[in-house]
């Protein structure tokens, strides 16, 4: 069978998919670089927001398409749409001929078997994670499922369920996988990497315990925690991050807002001041930590007072990066049934103001890193219209795709997935300059 692969949403439904694929693949399946090329074609569909739901309605769409135009036999939806709404799509896309949630992925290679599409069981590989295409020297290792946070705006407990954490042993088996295939840098990503190990009983594991078994286990150079709640940052943690250099000094935490009152409306855990306390420790113990966040701005019943508020609070914290969405109310969430009573031009305009102040904020931040000498993690080849760049890739405080890049003059022969010496020369917003170091 020559399987197609369209994956789509966040960095956590990228590893959804991998493991996925490496179930079928251990049955015989065969990756295809294009779809039309296939005999069936999986479809990994996201149900986050509204611009999201679309797109992944579309690409089933255009997947079932090719059963008309190309040799596609059969096309599979799987995912966090599918989760939701699986009995309305059914009934709207008669072109998918599978739809799977997560309960029920076991039943995906069976289902393939009885159409005649796949042998059920081969004892290939079953179960080794893929690679998907892309860069493979960036790899992110998802060590839970679901979340217990109950958050007013966020559907993924309705599309994830419960939290429930991986098994050690299994996380450090694939973390191995990742590194044979090429990883350089491993993103740890989970709903909240802080709840790690909560299921597993009293004397279980937690997330300092995994990351020492990641360390001590593989020689994958950086480790970078992304979406950690600020109640997840344990002295134990901290110190951790501290004293290993290969846990890079770089941290994801999603505060959401910093006014009190909208805290507590949107049903999150923190309050300024504990967010305000968390951000000290780290960068008291944590040296040259960058600090990223997320902010809602436009949530329901969010005043002028609340927006000058979150704008001072970014102004005093100075987050290294901040980024600002405007609120959209999400079926089956309990800030669906406020009343959406910050007008869309309200939002914008609260959202861009925030914007252009983390703009500026991050820019002088930043340049506290000019200068240094450092290593980039090289991710490319510079193009042509780079002139005078031979290479682009990211220092230790840039996550992949959210952070901007690294402009490196005189790289030489290395190629990406290498890591090359620089001195930082400039700063350009997001973005850096460094000239490579002999």
């Amino acid at each position: 069978m020559k399987l197609g692969i369209i994956s789509l949403g966040c960095d956590k439904a990228t590893v959804d998919s991998e493991r996925l694929v490496g179930d079928l693949v251990g049955h015989g399946a065969k990756v295809v670089n294009e779809v039309e090329d296939a005999d069936v074609v999986l479809v990994n569909t996201c149900g986050f927001i509204d611009a999201a739901k679309q797109e992944s309605i579309e690409a089933m769409i255009q997947a079932g398409s090719l059963k008309q135009s190309a040799n596609v036999k059969a096309v599979v939806a799987v995912g966090c749409l599918i989760e939701r709404y699986r009995a309305a799509l059914q009934e709207e896309i008669p072109e998918v001929d599978l739809f799977f949630g997560f309960g029920d992925l076991h039943k995906l290679v069976p289902a393939l078997a009885e159409k005649g599409l796949i042998e059920d069981p081969v004892t290939d590989h079953p179960g080794v994670r893929q690679h998907l295409g892309g860069d493979a020297h960036i790899r992110y290792l998802k060590i839970s499922e679901g979340c217990d946070h109950t958050c007013a705006f966020c559907a993924i407990p309705l599309m994830r369920g419960k939290h429930r954490s991986e098994p050690l042993q299994r996380l450090v088996r694939e973390a191995q996988l990742l590194e044979q295939q090429g990883a350089k840098e491993i993103c740890l990503v989970a709903q909240d990497l802080g709840h790690y190990g909560r299921d597993l009983g009293r004397d279980g594991p937690k997330l300092p315990e995994l990351l020492e078994a990641l360390l001590t286990n593989t020689n994958v150079p950086w480790f970078r925690l992304l979406y950690v709640y600020s109640a997840g940052l344990t002295d134990r943690l901290v110190e951790l991050m501290a004293h290993e250099s290969r846990i890079v000094p770089y941290i994801d935490i999603p505060i959401q807002h910093a006014s009190d009152s909208q805290l507590e409306r949107m049903r999150r855990p923190e309050r300024q001041g504990t967010i305000r306390e968390k951000v000290s420790m780290l960068r008291e113990a944590v040296a040259d930590i960058a600090i990223r966040t997320t902010t809602i701005v436009g949530f329901p019943g969010e005043t002028d007072e609340d927006f000058r508020e979150l704008c001072d609070f970014a102004a005093e914290i100075e987050f290294e990066r901040l980024g600002v969405f405007g609120y959209s109310p999400q079926e089956g969430t309990r800030a669906a049934d406020l009343p959406d009573d910050v007008p869309d031009d309200v939002k914008r305009a609260r959202q861009e103001e925030l914007i252009e102040l983390a703009r500026s904020i991050s820019e002088e931040r930043l340049g506290r890193y000019v200068g240094r000498e450092t290593e980039v993690l090289v991710d490319r080849l510079a193009d042509p219209d780079e002139a005078g760049f031979t290479h682009v890739g990211r220092v230790k405080w840039q996550a992949d795709d959210v952070d901007g890049v690294t402009y490196v003059r005189q790289g030489g022969r290395i190629g990406p997935g290498n890591f090359v010496r620089v001195r930082t020369t400039e700063i350009r917003d997001y973005d850096f300059t460094a000239e490579a170091i002999e």
